[in-house]
Order: structure tokens, then sequence, then C-alpha cells
């Protein structure tokens, strides 16, 4: 927020992300590209191969599901992320007929325990969801996070999100793409990250509940 009352655009990198030569002037190109292109809120240079579309070559392409890894954004798209909590955006959401979980299961789960655990980046993707932001995506992954393990703050037990070896830069486009969200990244998400059991059964879940509590109170009454 500081950054962004003196800048109009900035790049965040965290110290345990690592990024192969080229990824500062791809996503310096990327900000200027969509400098003015409202509903695109911010750029990343991660992504993840269970999360790449099966056809975008070395395109570029967008996802309705903002990165917290190596990323930028514009004032512009930044203003009013900080007025709510993720689930105050939540309710937002859901009252303009949004889905919580609609790029995966996780998301609903994190910012029950944003407040908690300081998980300040869910709110940032909720904030995209609720003004129908997009986030753009390179076609492999720039970056690297080394920090996964039992020590780490947010990144315990989940190395499937690591990369591995990294490709080099892609290429700069000539011409960057209209933002149109790639019609296969929401699947991929909750391909990845399903709703809970709960959600997605929810008349199967009451009938097991109906069922215990009867059990238990039979239970009762023969004592």
């Amino acid at each position: 927020s500081e950054a962004l009352e003196r800048f109009e655009s900035v790049l965040v990198w965290e110290d345990d992300l690592i990024c192969v030569p080229g990824t500062y002037n791809y996503l310096c190109s990327a900000l200027r590209a969509y400098r003015n292109a409202s509903r695109v809120m911010s750029v990343t240079g991660w992504t993840n191969r269970h999360l790449i579309p099966s056809n975008v070559a070395d395109h570029p392409y967008f996802d309705g599901r903002a990165e917290c890894w190596v990323w930028g954004t514009w004032r512009r798209a930044w203003q009013g992320m900080m007025d709510e909590t993720a689930l105050e955006k939540i309710e937002r959401l859901v009252e303009k007929g949004g889905d919580p979980a609609r790029y995966g299961g996780d998301l609903p789960f994190m910012a029950k325990q944003e407040q908690e655990k300081n998980i300040w980046a869910v709110r940032w993707l909720y904030h995209h969801m609720l003004h129908g932001g997009l986030c753009v995506r390179p076609p492999w992954s720039m970056v690297e996070h080394i920090g996964f393990g039992e020590g780490a703050t947010n990144a315990v037990g989940k190395n499937w999100l690591a990369n591995g070896v990294l490709a080099p830069c892609p290429p700069i486009p000539h011409e960057w793409p209209a933002p149109v969200e790639h019609p296969q990244c929401a699947r991929l998400h909750r391909k990845m990250c399903p709703r809970p059991w709960s959600d997605r059964f929810p008349r199967l879940v009451a009938l097991v509940r109906l069922l215990q509590a009867k059990l238990s109170y039979r239970g009762a009454s023969r004592e």
C-alpha cells in the first residue's frame, strides 16, 4: 500500500523465490501493456505444470485466480484491497452470485485462517474475484519457491506446487493478447484443490449426520 501511494505500479519479490533471467523485463512489459486495461488487475511470473492450460504454447494467458509469488499490480487495481477481510469480500461475492470456491476449494479455508495466520494473499485473490479481475500468467513458470518445508509459515506440505528445473524466460510478446480468461483455468484449479467433500455432497452429509443423531439417541435411550 505504501509503495503504491508513491508509484503507479509495483513488482513484488520475496527472498524465498528465485527467477530465471529475463523475468523482470517480462513482467515490466506486461505492466506497461495492461496499465489501462481495467479488468487486468495483476501480473505474475509464476504458474505450475498442473495449472497450465493445454493450448497456450509460448503465449501468456489470463487467470481469474491471482498470484502472490513474484507478482505486480497497479494502484488502480489495489484500491479497496485493504478495506475488507477475505471473509467480508466473500460475503459480497456471494451476494453478487459468485462462487467462493470457483478457483479452488482451498480458498474458503484460507479465508477463515487469514487473520490467525496472516494469509494476506487470499484477500488479494478474493479482491480479484469480487471485481471480475484477471491475472496475467506466463506460459510456463519463471519462478521457483525454495521455501517449502515444515518450518515454513504458509508453505508447509505444498511440494506439489514445486516446479523443479525452470525453463528459460518465455519470449516477450510483440503484441500482448486481449484480456480474456482462459476457459480451462477454473477447472484446473478445482482439480488440484477440490471442494471439501461436505460441500460437494451436502445432501449425503446431511443424511449421515441425521443417521448419526438417531444412533446416538437410541444408544442414550437404551442406557
